[in-house]
């Protein structure tokens, strides 16, 4: 595990195995951002005249490493590109992604130190956060001495007032997202519902967290009727997963559902070899809520939380749902399966009528639920929806404000009559594909009791980066809206 210091030392003679530094794109070339001019003096003036050398342009993410030759304490220099100057402060999700892409260019090396722009402790943060996200790596699974290790210790560089708080939080944010990146990489043979469960349970226990886990004879008693039918046709049970925090002093409850289906084969209405080969990570939203509840807590924030995890393996055998199935949810309300591979939001109705009871002010779910996320909003962005205009504006402000791509979508009402059953109260998919992310949208809302604030985040795209890794993002899983969740948390504490 990667960790972070601050220090307010000078940056040149700063003892580390790679410097780096910030780097403006201008019509005059190169420009050095804030953070560099002890560099630049101990290069004798000559830091742009050596980056203009190098074709160093400046623009965003751009990666340059330069020797020193014993002018700094740092045998290396990394410029990375921040794009134009700002007329004002520095959006902190440039120096989130600057910082992670350096980073990330130096596995190999064992320390390096951050001096970019870091004039307040938010843009402190952001530096430390950027750089240990970009720091990630999964080698679980890789023989010693196959890929470089990532940078195993980072300075960052700031004498912001308040900037260790800032280090300390972002410390707390990269855990958690480190925890869920973890668990979506892990292969579904070793992470089924149970598994899962344990380790949220050795999670809650690390943090200080209530646990609660249901096994498939206490949710088919309790009449968890969406949970069991999913769960049902693999050798793996399913399970759901309680998880509580309380605050003596919060005076606001809040409610996290995640979808935990630990692999996704489609069911009877199997998917196609391309749309399965990375369905491991359809559990990232029960990861995404497994995390924010362990930052929660690490970070002691004065509101009360719950997390479910609705926990299954969608699996084709001869106990499986069939399409055409009708089962109860635990609301009482009756779904006809019309396919088994909309099979997210029938665990979720079961997670999201059970939070209702912990009587929240606010319930969010949080699902890789749709491919129609990814072709409506593409892979980097998720899908808001709500049961109330404000809270859906609420939930994207904040997600862009931790660095996390998100879009408030509608829930048009000429949509539900795609879902009226012949059978049932409800139908679980809609026969055409057109605005099919909305509808799912639809069917959850119908399972969210009368008066309570409700919001669903689709992350089917963000949760997997299925191409090359760039800013602090790996390639694999992103740990998509844990972030999210914990500021939403951090609003309500306030």
């Amino acid at each position: 595990m990667t960790t972070v210091r601050l220090d307010t030392n000078d940056v040149a003679s700063l003892d580390t195995g790679a410097l780096i530094v910030g780097v403006h794109s201008s019509p005059d070339g190169p420009r050095p951002a804030p953070g560099a001019e002890s560099v630049d003096d101990a290069l004798d003036g000559k830091l742009v005249s050596a980056l203009t050398a190098t074709g160093v342009k400046g623009k965003a993410g751009e990666i340059t490493k330069i020797p020193t030759f014993g002018a700094l304490s740092a045998p290396l220099l990394v410029a990375v590109g921040l794009g134009d100057a700002p007329d004002g402060d520095y959006d902190l999700e440039t120096l989130r992604r600057a910082a992670g892409a350096a980073v990330r260019s130096l596995a190999g090396t064992e320390r390096a130190a951050l001096a970019l722009p870091a004039a307040t402790a938010e843009q402190a943060g952001a530096v430390a956060l950027g750089g240990l996200l970009g720091a990630y790596a999964f080698t679980r699974y890789r023989t010693s001495g196959q890929e470089p290790a990532p940078v195993a210790e980072l300075t960052v560089h700031s004498a912001a007032e308040g900037a260790q708080a800032a280090l300390d939080r972002a410390t707390v944010l990269a855990d958690s997202v480190t925890l869920v990146r973890d668990l979506v990489n892990t292969p579904p043979s070793d992470l089924w519902p149970a598994r899962f469960a344990e380790i949220a349970q050795e999670v809650a226990g690390s943090a200080g967290l209530a646990v609660e886990v249901l096994d498939e004879k206490a949710l088919r008693e309790g009449g968890y009727g969406g949970i069991v039918a999913v769960g049902q046709g693999s050798a793996n049970p399913p399970r759901l997963v309680r998880l509580s925090y309380t605050h003596p002093e919060a005076a606001k409850t809040l409610a996290f559902v995640g979808k935990g289906i630990t692999f996704d084969s489609g069911g009877l209405s199997l998917k196609p070899t391309t749309s399965m080969d990375w369905m491991k990570s359809d559990m990232g939203g029960a990861g995404a809520v497994l995390g924010a509840m362990l930052g929660i807590a690490r970070l002691g924030l004065r509101v009360n939380a719950v997390g479910y995890l609705c926990l299954a393996e969608n699996m084709p055998s001869g106990t499986a749902q069939r399409p055409s199935d009708v089962f109860t949810s635990y609301s009482g309300k009756t779904v006809e399966v019309v396919d088994t591979d909309a099979e997210g939001r029938l665990v979720l109705i079961d997670g999201i009528a059970r939070a209702a009871e912990d009587d929240p002010d606010l319930i969010v779910d949080v699902a890789t639920l749709t491919g129609a996320q990814i072709v409506a909003l593409g892979w980097r962005t998720a899908g808001v929806m709500a049961n109330d205009d404000a809270l859906r504006e609420e939930i994207v402000e904040i997600a862009r404000a931790q660095g996390e791509g998100a879009w408030g979508m509608p829930l048009p009402e000429e949509l539900r009559k795609g879902l009226d059953s012949a059978v049932a109260d409800i139908a679980n998919l809609q026969p055409e594909r057109w605005g099919s992310m909305l509808a799912a949208g639809i069917f959850l809302r119908e399972f969210v009791p009368e008066g309570v604030r409700w919001a669903h985040i689709d992350m089917a795209g963000p949760a997997f980066n299925k191409g090359e890794p760039h800013g602090y993002t790996p390639k694999g899983g992103t740990g998509a809206i844990t972030r999210t969740l914990i500021g939403v948390a951090e609003r309500h504490a306030s």
